[in-house]
């Protein structure tokens, strides 16, 4: 079996088409979460509170689902990137976020539901006690989606900065890169993190990942940098 430079550079470009999409797939994900997320609001205030409860716990699935497509297409990123220091520290940041967003969604998505419907089974529950429950997931849910939004975004940063300075992909994209780590941090501090606020904040996120995905599913360029 021929293993020459064409070879291997054939098996590089469809290993870069399968992270980009990943990749699209993780970030339209996300977009879709967010879309379809029903607020405290909604599901407390309800005809139908079941529905909404479950509603949100189905949705949640889905965010849990794309945490790790959208790392294995931020893997290819790494890859395209040459693998080194910067890049690698780029993984490793994303990867911590990857962790505090899963935690928000178990949080939200399954800790939050389940309060909200064994208030419906017993209805004898004091209603203070079951809002105090909610108020606590809440609260735990912020805590672990400002984590993620800060080590995110630092990620994208990093990596913006390894685009920057290794030659591999467009220079344009690690300015996109600074501009959509380094706004979702500014905005982060400045927005409360409910379903409309983390919404804003995961479309800057998703929209530069869906520009690497453009760039992943080109030829990649091979000039010597570091990564």
């Amino acid at each position: 079996m021929a293993t020459g430079p064409d070879t291997q550079a054939e098996c590089a470009a469809r290993r870069d088409v399968f992270s980009g999409a990943t990749l699209i797939a993780g970030a339209l994900v996300f977009v879709v979460v967010m879309a379809l997320h029903p607020t405290a609001h909604e599901i407390l205030e309800a005809d139908d509170v079941a529905h909404f409860a479950h509603l949100n716990r189905h949705v949640h699935s889905m965010a849990l689902a794309g945490v790790p497509i959208a790392f294995l297409g931020l893997l290819g990123l790494w890859r395209r990137l040459g693998g080194g220091p910067l890049a690698t520290a780029g993984l490793v940041t994303w990867g911590f976020a990857s962790v505090a967003v899963t935690s928000a969604a178990i949080a939200s998505g399954f800790v939050a539901t389940e309060a909200i419907l064994a208030d419906i089974r017993k209805p004898d529950h004091p209603a203070d006690l079951s809002h105090l429950l909610l108020d606590y997931t809440s609260w735990i849910n912020q805590g672990f989606a400002k984590v993620y939004f800060v080590a995110g975004s630092i990620a994208i940063v990093v990596w913006a900065v390894a685009i920057l300075r290794g030659g591999r992909m467009h220079r344009a994209a690690g300015v996109g890169g600074l501009i959509a780590g380094g706004g979702a941090l500014f905005l982060g501090g400045h927005l409360r993190l409910d379903v409309h606020g983390f919404g804003i904040l995961v479309l800057l996120q998703a929209s530069w990942m869906a520009w690497v995905n453009v760039l992943l599913c080109r030829p990649g360029r091979l000039e010597s940098g570091v990564g």
